[in-house]
């Protein structure tokens, strides 16, 4: 069994297929796999990709992206799961190599990292633990996590969310499955940002979503986060980070008050 199975999931990428692909293949540790999988590209993306025995692909007929993903993971044959959009890339070649390196010395269920935001030039740090309000607020995303095969055994995503699906998933990992999550001190992924969930209508969907999801997990605590949110200024707080001329300043912030040593 590999240790990682990286799931891409594409249609009609052009050369941000390769891009991504080409950012795994220049690891410097080679236990792995790539399995992309493609809802039938016409562009021709597929045929521009390098001929290495750890790529494997997935021609098949999805409904979503979600669904690309369920399908991805009942052909994945690694012990843990990264997945990547089209257009994301591992930060630098020794990222599944310091995975790797936590993993050997610790017992966790998902591993996850920091996301480099390219837009913004910066650095967004990964809480260290997962705390009901940041599962509330920020969780990291799932170009950064690395989730142990066994929390996709019982079920995948669900495809009745279709913004929020990998969130509702990872709040499940945590309060049905008893996930152990382990912050490493590793840039993951290189995030490229402007995708599916960041459209102007898909955004007032993604809200609805995290409403309903949280007060499914979170109860009435949801009620008490809201007002955190609120008195701490959020929404100024998310166009700062979202602002090339502060994120670095905002980031920088967030990391220091986090409590982080590094």
């Amino acid at each position: 069994m590999k240790l990682f199975t990286i799931i891409i999931v594409s249609l009609n990428a052009g050369e941000e297929l390769k891009k991504t692909v080409d950012s795994v293949l220049s690891q410097n540790y080679g236990n792995f796999e790539i399995l992309i999988k493609d809802g039938y590209s016409t562009d021709g993306s597929l045929k521009s990709l390098p001929e290495d025995e750890r790529i494997r692909t997935i021609v098949k007929k999805d409904r979503s992206i979600y669904d690309a993903m369920n399908q991805a993971v009942r052909e994945a044959k690694g012990k843990y799961y990264l997945f990547l959009n089209c257009g994301d890339y591992l930060y630098d070649e020794h990222v599944l190599g310091r995975i790797a390196k936590a993993i050997a010395v610790n017992e966790a269920d998902i591993f996850y990292g920091d996301l480099y935001r390219r837009k913004q030039e910066s650095v967004d740090v990964s809480p260290e633990r997962i705390s009901s309000f940041t599962a509330y607020r920020n969780i990291p995303c799932h170009q950064v996590c690395f989730y142990n095969r066994r929390l996709f055994l019982e079920r995948g995503y669900d495809l009745k969310i279709k913004i929020r699906a990998d969130y509702e998933h990872f709040l499940w990992c945590l309060y049905k499955k008893s996930a152990k999550c382990t912050h490493v001190a590793v840039t993951v992924a290189s995030y490229e940002g402007g995708g599916f969930s960041e459209t102007e209508e898909n955004r007032e969907i993604s809200k609805k979503e995290h409403a309903e999801i949280t007060k499914n997990y979170l109860g009435a605590k949801v009620y008490l986060y809201k007002f955190i949110m609120i008195v701490t200024l959020q929404p100024l707080r998310e166009k700062l980070a979202n602002d090339k001329r502060f994120s670095s300043v905002y980031f920088g912030l967030k990391k220091l008050l986090s409590g982080h040593k590094r």
